[in-house]
């Protein structure tokens, strides 16, 4: 039986006057690859950033295996977290980079691993470049590496195919089906739909902080009727 790994209640968030969240629900189960998607603004970064206990629900509660998101420091141990803008430490390396959150992750084998990572994403050359010299491509192949050193059964990506091209859209495609397959749980939020049409299993749409619909992908969708279809018929019509 496979087991809840995120369980989100009545999630609440305000910023001032703006309700950035508004009892928002959902239930993620093991080895699920689940999309949240939605327009600029629907609060979808909110909700990734409540995840990983940047910041802190109004009300509501988050619970990630069993562990809540008030104790952020343990919940992170146990995920990877690509955010939407953040950017690799501009004073070191990308091998330093990848050495710094190895040891904050206590990987084993943290050389070969470090290889291993810097091979995927074939940054070898850039090994030694310091961060501020990266491109943004690279930079965003680094936050991905740095994600999946430590071997995480849950993943946070918010729009983790930002900046890469086509060849490497496709890796980090194929990757991410291959780790749900295997028993890894993918939270993934993306602009792209027909990048998420064909990785997701479940869904979600949130919309002014509100779900407005969710369920198993072809549930969602009408007959012949692609998500990117679905995408402009849910959210137009709140």
């Amino acid at each position: 039986m496979l087991s809840e790994v995120i369980k989100i209640n009545n999630i609440t968030k305000r910023f001032g006057l703006v309700k950035a969240l508004d009892e928002v629900t959902l239930n993620i189960m093991q080895g699920e690859f689940y999309g949240l998607l939605g327009p600029n603004g629907a609060g979808k970064t909110t909700l990734t950033r409540i995840l990983t206990g940047l910041i802190e629900p109004d009300s509501g509660e988050v619970i990630i295996n069993g562990i809540s998101t008030t104790n952020p420091i343990k919940i992170r141990k146990m995920m990877g977290i690509v955010p939407e803008s953040e950017s690799p430490p501009t004073f070191l390396t990308v091998e330093e980079t990848l050495h710094l959150v190895g040891r904050i992750r206590e990987v084993n084998n943290l050389e070969k691993v470090t290889e291993n990572w810097l091979n995927f994403f074939k940054l070898e050359e850039q090994r030694n470049t310091l961060c501020r010299d990266l491109s943004k491509g690279q930079r965003q192949k680094l936050m991905l590496a740095s994600a999946l050193i430590h071997g995480p059964r849950l993943l946070i990506l918010d729009e983790p195919f930002i900046n890469l091209d086509p060849i490497y859209q496709k890796k980090l495609r194929d990757y991410l089906l291959e780790y749900s397959i295997n028993g890894g749980t993918v939270f993934l939020c993306t602009h792209l739909l027909d990048t998420a049409e064909k990785l997701v299993n479940r869904v979600a749409f949130l919309n002014k902080g509100r779900i407005i619909a969710s369920g198993a992908l072809n549930d969602i969708k009408q007959v012949d009727e692609h998500l990117e279809d679905a995408f402009i018929r849910l959210v137009k019509d709140v």
